[in-house]
């Protein structure tokens, strides 16, 4: 994202705006869109994306079965890439961090 903001300011200023709008809106809790947020950057192995999340789902109160779910409910799609690549360190994240929701 640094690269993001340094070479393309509008854009990402743009883009920010979007990520904030999608964020606020009200029908699903917190904690399910940070599920379905890592549970579509696991499907397509991203794992830097969904280790990136995986606090802010914690502190959103989302537990650490929820995020194994959410992390194998991928497989019924994608098959095993995302499990295989995201799921173990994604529940060290999740087992090391205290977070307090």
């Amino acid at each position: 994202m640094q690269v993001f903001n340094e070479e393309a300011p509008d854009v990402a200023q743009a883009f920010g705006g979007l990520i904030r709008a999608v964020a606020a809106m009200p029908a699903l809790e917190p904690k399910i869109k940070q599920l379905i947020y890592i549970a579509l950057r696991a499907a397509q192995g991203e794992t830097t994306a969904v280790t990136s999340h995986v606090l802010m789902a914690k502190q959103a109160g989302a537990t650490r079965d929820e995020l194994k779910e959410a992390i194998l409910m991928t497989t019924t799609v994608c098959g095993i890439k995302g499990v295989a690549s995201c799921l173990i360190p994604a529940l060290e994240i999740f087992d090391k961090n205290h977070v307090t929701p």
